[in-house]
């Protein structure tokens, strides 16, 4: 049994953050049923990769889930909607700031038709203050939250996390928010409003960054691969590429050195301290470098790994995907996409005891359920014909 198995979600999001919240609750059991316009659909099937006319993006954050049309603007729409709520555990929406209220379908009416509900919305600034009501995108909260303030390199424009990290932060933010509530419902019987905003998240993950300025004043700003709490902590050039060294201690420091047949640099005052080799950081790379560009990557892989200091190679997308141990986690998934055929999709890294793949269905191709998902609310065949003369679904 998959842990969220019973949880009946509602999901009227769409693009990234939600779905991706509603993806993850999807891949471990919880039923979701995603609503979107008719003959529309969510903006993300218009999004690359495409193959076939349809979308690796919507294969990717809404496998697992029932789609269903809903529009929402008509009366018999808004009906289908609260009887939905009425059985559903947790409806999620990421519509601009007013929009469910216009629609009748405020936090305070949705309690009206179930009191246990959860509603869980992500914006991109929140539900209140000064820019509440502003649209937002991953790159504008990546710029508002400082993020891309703080990324790229020391003498280069402020740059955009390759991924939209703001969008799937967010996300996972938001699915940790609704377990919480579902745990907080299963003790008191309350359900409650989860609010998360992207520029929020975006903030929260600025680790030294932020608490550098709010606890001694001081403003960093980007220095490329280096972590500018921890040193080394960088990519360094090697005989035949580049590759990633990590020392989180003095002892570590002290065994590289060692390695390098460096065993004096520990004993300088500069380097001799974590603060120190950030603050003389500077100087110390183009020493450690001398050594790591006489060195093939395979070679320093060697000598790293087997003396337990972490070490990365930079892999490229076909590296990873084709990585021993990408296939020995189960990080790749292989989906029957109804259009598409057999394609490949990024796995959960949330693994329990049982094989998560296997329990994987395609992400549904626009209005796929709405029959049934109407008929198990009462709706007769001759209703939903109706329904879809109307254009309410």
């Amino acid at each position: 049994m998959r842990p969220l198995e019973g949880i009946k979600i509602i999901d009227l999001s769409q693009a990234y953050a939600g779905p991706f919240a509603t993806q993850n609750l999807a891949d471990h059991g919880a039923e979701v049923i995603k609503i979107e316009r008719p003959g529309l659909g969510d903006q993300v099937r218009t999004w690359k990769p495409i193959k076939n006319g349809e979308s690796g993006f919507h294969v990717m954050l809404n496998r697992n889930k029932k789609g269903m049309t809903l529009d929402l603007k008509q009366e018999e729409g808004k009906e289908i909607l609260r009887k939905l709520i009425k059985d559903a555990d947790v409806i999620v929406e990421n519509y601009k700031l007013g929009v469910m209220d216009r629609l009748g379908f405020s936090y305070e009416e949705m309690k009206k038709i179930n009191p246990g509900i959860i509603y869980a919305n992500v914006t991109g600034f929140g539900i209140n203050g000064p820019l509440a009501d502003r649209p937002c995108y991953d790159i504008v909260a990546q710029a508002m939250g400082g993020m891309m303030e703080v990324t790229g390199a020391a003498d280069g424009d402020p740059t955009k996390i390759g991924p939209a990290v703001a969008d799937s932060y967010t996300g996972a933010m938001l699915c940790i928010g609704i377990l919480m509530a579902l745990y907080k419902r299963e003790r008191t019987g309350e359900g409650c409003h989860v609010d998360v905003a992207m520029v929020d998240t975006m903030m929260s993950v600025l680790d030294h960054f932020l608490i550098d300025y709010t606890i001694n004043g001081e403003i960093n700003s980007r220095s490329g691969n280096n972590d500018q709490a921890i040193a080394p902590f960088d990519s360094f050039k090697a005989k035949d590429g580049m590759c990633v060294i990590a020392c989180g201690t003095d002892a570590m420091f002290e065994k590289l050195c060692g390695l390098m047949g460096r065993e004096d640099l520990p004993k300088e005052e500069k380097f001799a301290t974590n603060v120190n080799r950030c603050i003389y950081y500077s100087e110390l790379k183009p020493q450690l470098e001398a050594w790591t560009v006489t060195k093939t990557e395979a070679e320093l892989e060697e000598i790293m790994v087997d003396n337990g200091i972490p070490f990365g190679n930079i892999q490229n997308m076909e590296q990873l995907a084709n990585n021993p141990q990408t296939k020995a986690r189960n990080m790749l998934w292989e989906v029957d996409q109804p259009g598409m055929g057999k394609v490949v999709v990024t796995g959960t890294p949330i693994k329990m005891s049982y094989e998560e793949d296997k329990l994987i269905k395609a992400a549904p191709t626009l209005g796929e359920d709405n029959d049934e998902v109407l008929a198990s609310l009462g709706y007769s065949a001759a209703d939903i014909d109706t329904l879809r003369e109307k254009g309410v679904i």
